[in-house]
């Protein structure tokens, strides 16, 4: 096992380059090898190139870019990242310390489509927050009277009604306390006439302005972060309930909803994270110190093979 590189080659997406992959190795193990005996190297959990690795038979590893990086200092004191040097730097930390790393755990169909669901919830929870900070900046620029009407609750369905409708001051000024009346409504609150007041009088009150024609590019900013906002919030909306019934069909689903201060969403994203392979964690010791694997964006191109000793040439 003298770590030497057998074949580099950079392997495209898809059916052709699974099956470059999968002659490489018959061309150096042979066919009558078992399967087990392949060690890959991965930085991601997921993904068809991941399904078909584990599907071939062979011993997949998902490595955590930190460990990455902390191993790639032993080959270059500098921590240099190219795609070639992780490839190299993945394919010997199975070689040497697959002991050390953690095997792709054998959860269920059900328990990766929780994770993927659960995960883009929360990504897209991420896009929403990101989004409101960008309309509050706008606003505080040009328009603070929206940020005293409506404080904190800039994602809240009516007030994105009243910004879709009144986006800059001189249109806010205007707006009749029965559109905002209108909009509580619609967004389902109480004490509906107590908040119409506070808000029309927040949209009222007093402020700097700006030259119309700068005041005009601004309220442009403000309906499309409004339409994105509102978009988004539709999407949430909607993966939650996906997720809500494909966690409730999973047989462990109860069991976590039985916790103390867990409810669906938190329950799938435990659920997710940890997965249901009874194998995968033999002790609540290792489960405390496991780190969920990391998402990494790497293509194909990026895995790492490595071959026991009994399948390398006889000069390496």
């Amino acid at each position: 096992m003298s770590g030497r590189a057998l074949v580099k080659v950079r392997l495209p997406e898809g059916v052709e380059g699974i099956a470059r992959l999968h002659g490489l190795i018959a061309e150096r193990i042979g066919s009558d090898v078992d399967p087990d005996q392949v060690l890959v190297g991965i930085e991601t959990d997921r993904g068809p190139w991941v399904a078909a690795l584990v599907a071939s038979g062979c011993r997949v590893f998902v490595v955590n870019p930190r460990q990455t990086f902390r191993f790639r200092e032993r080959f270059s004191p500098s921590g240099a990242k190219s795609d070639a040097a992780d490839a190299h730097v993945l394919a010997d930390m199975v070689r040497t310390d697959s002991h050390q790393l953690r095997p792709i755990a054998g959860d269920s169909d059900l328990a990766e489509a929780v994770k993927l669901l659960a995960r883009a919830h929360q990504s897209l929870i991420w896009d929403r927050r990101r989004l409101v900070a960008r309309l509050r900046a706008q606003l505080r620029d040009f328009f603070p009277a929206a940020l005293a009407a409506f404080g904190e609750e800039l994602a809240a369905a009516e007030a994105l009604d009243i910004l879709r409708q009144a986006p800059d001051p001189d249109k806010a000024v205007t707006l009749p306390l029965a559109k905002i009346t209108a909009a509580l409504h619609r967004a389902g609150r109480r004490k509906i006439d107590e908040r119409a007041r506070k808000i029309q009088d927040g949209l009222r009150s007093e402020q700097l302005r700006l030259p119309a024609t700068v005041q005009q590019a601004y309220a442009a900013i403000v309906n499309s972060l409004v339409a994105m906002i509102a978009t988004t919030v539709e999407q949430i909306d909607h993966l939650e309930q996906e997720l809500a019934e494909q966690f409730h069909e999973h047989p462990d689903s109860a069991i976590y909803l039985s916790q103390p201060g867990i409810g669906v969403v938190l329950g799938s994203r435990v659920l997710g994270e940890f997965g249901d392979d009874p194998g995968r964690l033999p002790g609540p010791r290792l489960a405390r110190t496991t780190p969920a694997p990391a998402r990494s964006r790497s293509p194909p191109a990026a895995e790492a093979l490595s071959t026991p000793a009994t399948c390398a040439t006889p000069d390496s």
